[in-house]
């Protein structure tokens, strides 16, 4: 074993904790688990702080796939979907993750020049990501069958799902509530605009 397959699997591990951590933080702002007991602020500073860090992690991934003369993959296939001769179903999801969590991730530091709405819409792709993340490690990880590992990838996929499922009914609830009562959850958005008035997480 090469010191670049230890850092292939390792930053891949590190990445996607980091991405199901990001969207798991980021459905409980929205959910408002944590209720005002702590500020907006740190909660979504900390949400993008777990974004970038994946993002990070994904980048060490990559190029350390570059690296490792047994799978033999060349830059065109960790940075374009399909071109990848080694598993490349699995190889075109973690490319297309990527773009979709580099796009999530840098939107939340243009929000100013696009816009809370456009911000909102953009950060439903982090849906996506996660779910093209957690099949290709499944499928191309070596580490799939480490019941620590296996794990990770049922905890953070059974939470994502069941914290999406309580967005869905909170939003649900929110649209047939009373006048009044949307009128004072909207003004609640407005002193904490890190929480998604849709079912996207931030």
């Amino acid at each position: 074993m090469n010191i670049e397959w230890v850092v292939i699997r390792g930053s891949g591990l590190v990445a996607f904790g980091l991405v199901a951590a990001s969207t798991i933080w980021g459905l409980m702002v929205s959910t408002r688990l944590f209720g005002r007991a702590i500020k907006a602020k740190p909660l979504t500073w900390f949400h993008e702080s777990l974004g970038l860090g994946a993002l990070i992690a994904t980048g060490v991934h990559m190029v350390a796939l570059t690296m490792d003369q047994y799978l033999e993959l060349g830059w065109i296939d960790v940075l374009v979907p399909g071109f990848a001769a080694w598993e490349p179903t699995a190889v075109a999801l973690g490319v297309t993750s990527f773009y979709g969590l580099a796009i999530v991730t840098l939107s939340s530091y243009a929000k100013g020049l696009i816009g809370q709405k456009a911000w909102r819409t953009i950060h439903f792709l982090a849906f996506g990501t996660f779910a093209g993340a957690l099949i290709h490690g499944i499928l191309a990880g070596t580490d799939t069958t480490n019941p620590i590992v296996t794990g990770m990838y049922v905890g953070s996929g059974v939470l994502v799902v069941g914290l999406l499922i309580l967005r869905i009914v909170q939003q649900r609830a929110t649209n047939t509530a009373p006048p009044r009562a949307r009128t004072a959850a909207t003004a609640d958005r407005a002193t904490n605009p890190s929480a998604p008035a849709s079912v996207g997480s931030g």
